[in-house]
């Protein structure tokens, strides 16, 4: 797991903490930026330690990177500008900020600008407005981005030069805004998920959820069902409380049911999950696998049911996202047509992705968290003909009869 995963930050109130202070403090100047000689304790203490107050960052319980904040004058700044206080904005609460040092593993993240908003927290909870940092100058725009204005002559040394800079903290919090607006632009993604949310989605999630007892909620889910028979043409849709790897294995438990055996198409990753769902449930089916990446053609598909005069269905992924293949769908339907074999579908990848018709297909398999562009946790099957509940030969969880008696809401 990446270092810049799982990161805390906290004010350092323990022993051990402190120690790894000291280390941090002498890696960082001392080895790395020669403003202190190094010694073969390496430990560096700071000559104000006992003023400071540390805000670390911790990773899996190791310290990655650590500030310090210190309110009592004379600042170090003091002794290096003499007017300082004529660089200075007047009718701040002023503090210093000291000893900014992050490991070079996870510098390029968010360890800087989380320490310096847990430091800014605990020094408005002390009274603070308004600090003041001597920043090295391999630095500057890391600062500027922060919010920190720079100010009067470089100070320190040619080997270690430090630029006097200050932040208010009305200046820090129109920066850290900035911050997070660039970071929480959707980026580019080209995994399967997950998918970037818009403010409504995100704003819907917030509200006060609905009793699924209640009439608003059967409303909503009324509504919602219309608006997925109307993107598919297809003329039933149940939705259940799951991924989209429930809803194929509540298609292997209509397919189960039947008894009949089939044929699975299988390009990649995701065909082969199809293939491991029809194992798991015993169901008796031949496979035709194709290279990945390889485009299904007419020939090949033709002469596989051909081959197979027992297959009573054929179950395919519309889109194998593992290797980008879009299997055309008119192709799939025209030959199961021919050779009277039902069409099971996995659209995950492809509802409102792509124009999506499912008005021919027996059973689709879909899901909220992937082109619908909504949150994980749905996990929807589309079917057009009536499916009777089985209460004696399926699980209730899986029984699609069931949810259509109980007008799609048969659990919480």
């Amino acid at each position: 797991m990446s270092a810049q995963r799982m990161l805390t930050f906290k004010v350092a109130d323990q022993p051990g903490e402190m120690e790894a202070i000291h280390r941090l403090n002498h890696r960082t100047f001392c080895e790395e930026i020669p403003q202190h000689s190094c010694n073969d304790t390496g430990w560096l203490v700071d000559k104000f330690h006992t003023e400071n107050t540390y805000v670390i960052a911790q990773s899996h319980g190791q310290l990655v990177g650590m500030v310090a904040l210190r309110g009592r004058r004379p600042f170090s700044l003091d002794a290096k500008i003499p007017d300082l206080e004529s660089h200075l904005p007047p009718g701040r609460r002023w503090c210093e900020i000291r000893l900014l040092a992050v490991e070079k593993a996870v510098r390029f993240g968010p360890v800087t600008t989380g320490l310096l908003g847990t430091l800014a927290r605990e020094a408005l909870r002390q009274g603070y407005d308004a600090a003041l940092i001597s920043g090295t100058t391999r630095q500057i725009k890391l600062y500027e981005r922060i919010g920190f204005t720079t100010f009067g002559p470089l100070v320190g040394t040619a080997d270690a030069a430090f630029q006097p800079m200050y932040l208010s903290l009305e200046s820090f919090q129109r920066h850290s805004r900035m911050l997070h607006e660039k970071t929480d632009r959707p980026l580019g993604n080209f995994l399967p998920g997950p998918v970037a949310l818009t403010p409504a989605v995100r704003e819907a999630f917030a509200r006060l959820p609905e009793s699924h007892r209640s009439h608003a909620f059967h409303d909503v889910l009324a509504e919602t069902v219309r608006h997925l028979q109307a993107l598919t043409q297809a003329r039933h849709v149940q939705l259940l409380t799951g991924s989209g790897t429930l809803a194929n294995e509540a298609i292997a438990a209509q397919i189960f049911a039947t008894g009949e055996p089939g044929l699975i198409l299988s390009q990649g990753e995701f065909g082969e999950r199809l293939a491991d769902h029809a194992t798991r449930w015993n169901i008796p089916h031949h496979k035709l696998t194709l290279p990945c990446g390889e485009a299904l053609q007419e020939a090949t598909l033709r002469a596989h049911l051909t081959a197979h005069p027992d297959a009573r269905w054929l179950w395919a992924t519309h889109c194998e996202t593992s290797t980008s293949t879009l299997n055309p769908l008119p192709l799939l339907q025209r030959l199961c047509t021919e050779h009277h074999v039902k069409l099971c579908l996995d659209a995950i990848s492809t509802l409102g992705v792509i124009p999506l018709d499912l008005s021919q297909i027996w059973l689709a398999s879909a899901a909220s968290g992937k082109g619908l562009a909504s949150y994980p946790g749905l996990a929807l099957v589309f079917y057009n003909q009536p499916i009777p509940a089985r209460p004696h030969s399926l699980p209730r969880y899986l029984d699609l009869g069931y949810y259509a008696l109980q007008q799609g809401v048969p659990f919480t």
